[in-house]
């Protein structure tokens, strides 16, 4: 009895998608890469939030005030960013 064109088709399938999730483990990203992401990405957040303070606090000349409370902004945007990111590579 001959076997049936969906059951070849399906192991054909999930042989196909076992091989790329094998190729997928290959290309982890090094430790080095993701430990250099996590610190740029909390890095940038604290810098562009400072620069944007510094630039409305010369605008509106509220010299340090701005400056302070977008400093704390990108500070707390940074740590948020960087646990959300742990928790997508634990996954």
């Amino acid at each position: 009895m001959p076997k049936d064109p969906f059951k070849t088709r399906l192991e054909i399938a999930k042989k196909k998608a076992n091989k790329r999730n094998l190729d997928n483990r290959k290309h982890d990203p090094s430790p080095i890469g993701t430990a250099f992401k996590l610190s740029t990405e909390l890095v940038s957040a604290v810098a562009v939030g400072t620069i944007i303070g510094f630039i409305l606090d010369k605008t509106f000349g509220t010299k340090p005030w701005l400056i302070l409370i977008f400093f704390f902004v990108g500070v707390i945007t940074g740590i948020t960013n960087v646990i959300k990111s742990a928790k997508k590579m634990q996954k």
